[in-house]
């Protein structure tokens, strides 16, 4: 199914998402660069700004055929690869992204690779009935896990708000 749309990512010159984003839109190309409500404080005055979330990433939702339009857009470096292919990121995970970043300000990431602990269920808040893997547990904070970007998302989640599953319930997890 060469018509197929998908979800993939690219990866951009340093500072350039932005930029991407536009160049991007003037062909058509559906796009998502998730930005983060950041509250800036300098001496004289205080700002709300949007940076991008991961630095050097845009999302693309398009078909086998765009693949080389989107390549050759200035700024773009290349795709986001996984075992020799373009990585093909879930639906789901760029809506978790959506919703994560309306409920959240001033969020952070950090390139992780996944050691599994407990499993884990949201059970409050916009991430509600989530189940993934706990990276690690602080006093109120916990890290979500987006395996196919090989990112996780770290937010304030109060501790009352998750549940330990099962093993049972885990074979049957959502992450």
């Amino acid at each position: 199914m060469a018509t197929e749309k998908k979800w993939y990512a690219l990866y951009t010159r340093a500072k350039w998402e932005k930029k991407v984003v536009a160049l991007l839109d003037k062909k058509n190309i559906t796009n998502y660069c998730p930005l983060n409500r950041v509250h800036k404080q300098w001496s004289d005055r205080k700002k709300v700004m949007y940076e991008p979330l991961f630095r050097s990433y845009v999302f693309v939702y398009i078909t086998e055929k765009e693949k080389l339009t989107t390549r050759d857009t200035d700024g773009v470096l290349h795709f986001v690869m996984h075992e020799g292919k373009p990585a093909v990121i879930r639906e789901e995970e760029i809506t978790l992204i959506q919703s994560f970043l309306e409920q959240y300000n001033n969020v952070m990431v950090e390139n992780d690779r996944i050691q599994c602990n407990d499993t884990i269920r949201i059970v409050e808040g916009p991430l509600k009935k989530y189940q993934g893997k706990v990276l690690e547990v602080y006093k109120r904070t916990i890290k979500v896990i987006l395996p196919s970007i090989g990112y996780a998302m770290i937010a304030e989640v109060e501790v009352q708000h998750v549940e330990k599953v099962s093993a049972q319930a885990s074979d049957t997890m959502i992450a």
